[in-house]
């Protein structure tokens, strides 16, 4: 690879991002926006939460040990959490840094 060939992806990442953050305010700034667009910016946390948790649970065996319990108790400890703090990113962070615990130390 050629340093020109890393520019240019760099160059198209950074108009994608800028893409994707400018194009709510082009298509929404003169109108309202439809109920679907309301409905993923109002429930946007636990639909990321939702889709961690399957994408935790998908490759688990649990007919053979540990059964999961690993997984399940990152589950359980991201629960806890947003029941203490009410909170996605604590949630979401200290469920993954629970998980990564037991990983390492189980």
């Amino acid at each position: 690879m050629n340093e020109l060939w890393i520019w240019e992806a760099v160059a198209v990442m950074a108009l994608a991002n800028l893409l994707t953050r400018v194009a709510p305010f082009l298509f929404f700034s003169r109108r309202r926006p439809p109920r679907a667009v309301i409905f993923v910016e109002e429930n946007f946390p636990p639909i990321i939460l939702t889709i961690l948790i399957f994408y935790t649970l998908a490759s688990v065996d649990f007919t053979t040990a540990p059964y999961g319990l690993k997984e399940l108790g990152g589950i359980a400890m991201t629960m806890l959490l947003h029941r203490l703090f009410d909170n996605y990113l604590i949630s979401i962070f200290g469920g993954t840094a629970a998980y990564m615990a037991m990983v390492q130390l189980f």
